[in-house]
This record gives structure tokens, sequence and C-alpha cells, in this order.
């Protein structure tokens, strides 16, 4: 995939990821769309350790290992900042 499609496969995610953990968030189009693709990245490393697949491409399976590995990283950003 070219770097477009992953920024707008991170745009996707990172939004549906906040949008299903409500709660306070500052960040803005960019920090949604890294955190989206940062959130593939380490879904589809942790779903390959454990033996479940990784992130193949935009699918059905691939999507949600993605949407886990981003809501993964909003925790773990907001718990940080709440410090």
């Amino acid at each position: 995939m070219g770097i477009l499609s992953w920024i707008l496969i991170g745009l996707l995610v990172g939004a549906l990821a906040k949008w299903l953990m409500p709660g306070p968030d500052p960040g803005g189009l960019i920090l949604t769309t890294g955190l989206g693709i940062a959130g593939a990245l380490v879904g589809g490393a942790i779903a390959s350790a454990i033996g479940i697949g990784g992130f193949s491409g935009f699918n059905l399976p691939s999507l949600v290992i993605a949407i886990a590995g981003a809501m993964l990283l909003l925790f773990l950003h907001r718990k940080l900042r709440s410090r």
C-alpha cells in the first residue's frame, strides 16, 4: 500500500477508535491519523506475535485488528496525559 492509503486508513481507524472510546481528547486530525496508523502497526504486530494474523490490507479482519491497536494506543495516551 502507498503512503496515501496508510494515511486514509489511519484516519478511518483513528476516528473509529475515538468514536468507540468516547472521552476527553484534545487531539485533532493529525493526532487521530497518527493514532490510526500507529494502531494498525501495533495491532498487526500483536496479532502476528500471538498467531492470529496481521494487518494485510483493507479487509474486515485487518480493520478490526487496526482498530483494536488504535484503541490500545488511545487508552495509553489518555493514561499518560492524565498524570
